[in-house]
């Protein structure tokens, strides 16, 4: 056989969007890994990476990889998309880079540190609330409400109607799956949610001083106009409250299930931050994306054509042995540098920090006022084609 030969492709009759699939990844995860480093998938006539070394390898090359087409299954180049499509996560360079370029300046190191205070005392009183009741939801009453106040505060966006800020990000993950029952859920209401976001993503709807209202600078500076500015803050918001409140729920479902390592943060506050990306690596909210081939390529010598969705498994990345030494162990003294929660490349989450942000002060105030964090009934997965998390997560709080 000669050295440069073809590989054959690999079929999976694996579907990642099924029921059974989305309760449970991780044994198909493995077996998308051990079938090879690019495998197809029959059910939908896509390609899959799972194994860490080609998702790191398709997220860095941009080129080869684009965006531009659709994060989802579907060929936005060719219609259908029932949104414009997003100005971060669905654009290639140099478009990307100068929208990126203004974000990263919005949510620049100083404008964090400007948040801080602010979420601190937040987060103090939303603890103090949950203690007391006693038996909680944690996702409506702690994961969901703390970024719909902090991060929504933030932006700036109006008071009135925020609960629709959980049906957007809804429609907007399951929307990057298939046309299946969980894209039509998502979209039951898609009508009053849409019209609902695009309010108030105007300038006029912002409070002065907000995140929002700081992209509409770049209007007054000539470099964007107001249905770009808008589009931009839209983005925010798309991104910044069901990935963060995912992130919460399964952090508090990890310390529920690892008891001695709850015990070990609240000993020492320094493995507070350490102990989010172990979550991040071992339950990862964002657990799919799509990319799209801009030419013939090969990945680990399979031929994979021009224009070909190719599914980025970054949950399956992030528990691949190749990469971590007993990765399915949740272990918050792990050296967890490198894992894909957030993506990688330059369309790795723009958002991150203050994601990351939000969820160290949640902890450390959680870690200052509760010895144990236990669950009062049983958790319900929550069906979605693209994040993992709960539906309802019944909750106790010992002070």
């Amino acid at each position: 056989m000669a050295v440069n030969a073809v590989i054959d492709r690999v079929a999976s009759d694996i579907d990642p969007f099924s029921s059974s699939y989305i309760l449970d990844p991780y044994s198909s995860h493995k077996r998308m890994r051990d079938a090879g480093p690019v495998i197809w998938l029959e059910k939908w006539n896509v390609w899959a990476v799972a194994r860490y070394e080609q998702v790191q390898s398709v997220l860095a090359d941009w080129q080869a990889f684009c965006s531009g087409a659709g994060v989802g299954i579907s060929d936005l180049r060719y219609g259908g998309a029932w949104r414009p499509p997003s100005l971060l996560l669905e654009t290639d360079p140099p478009d990307h880079t100068a929208n990126r370029a203004i974000v990263g300046r919005v949510l620049s190191p100083v404008a964090l540190r400007a948040l801080r205070a602010k979420f601190e005392e937040e987060a103090e009183l939303l603890i103090a609330s949950v203690v007391k009741a006693g038996t909680i939801d944690a996702i409506a009453g702690l994961a969901e409400a703390f970024p719909m106040k902090v991060f929504a505060d933030a932006v700036g966006v109006p008071l009135e109607g925020r609960h629709h800020l959980i049906a957007w990000g809804n429609m907007v993950f399951n929307g990057m799956g298939p046309r299946n029952e969980l894209f039509d859920c998502a979209m039951a209401n898609a009508d009053e949610v849409t019209q609902w976001i695009t309010m108030a993503c105007r300038r006029e709807n912002l409070t002065d001083g907000g995140l929002g209202a700081q992209v509409y600078r770049y209007v007054d500076s000539g470099e964007i106009d107001d249905q770009h500015a808008a589009l931009l803050v839209r983005s925010f918001l798309s991104a910044g409250v069901d990935t963060t409140t995912y992130a919460i729920a399964n952090a508090l479902f990890c310390f529920a299930t690892h008891p001695d390592q709850w015990d070990d943060v609240r000993a020492d506050r320094a493995l507070v931050k350490p102990a989010f990306e172990e979550m991040m690596r071992f339950e990862s909210p964002f657990q799919t994306f799509f990319r799209t081939t801009t030419r013939d390529i090969e990945i680990a010598g399979v031929p994979i054509a021009k224009d070909s969705k190719v599914l980025v498994s970054v949950g399956a990345a992030n528990r691949d042995s190749r990469k971590w030494s007993n990765p399915d162990c949740f272990d918050i003294r792990r050296n967890t540098i490198g894992h894909v929660g957030f993506g990688a490349g330059i369309h790795g989450c723009v958002g991150q920090m203050i994601a990351r942000l939000e969820v160290e002060i949640l902890l450390n105030a959680l870690a200052r006022h509760v010895s144990r964090i236990e669950f009062a009934g049983e958790p319900v997965r929550q069906l979605h084609n693209t994040l993992r998390g709960f539906e309802r997560l019944p909750m106790r709080f010992h002070a």
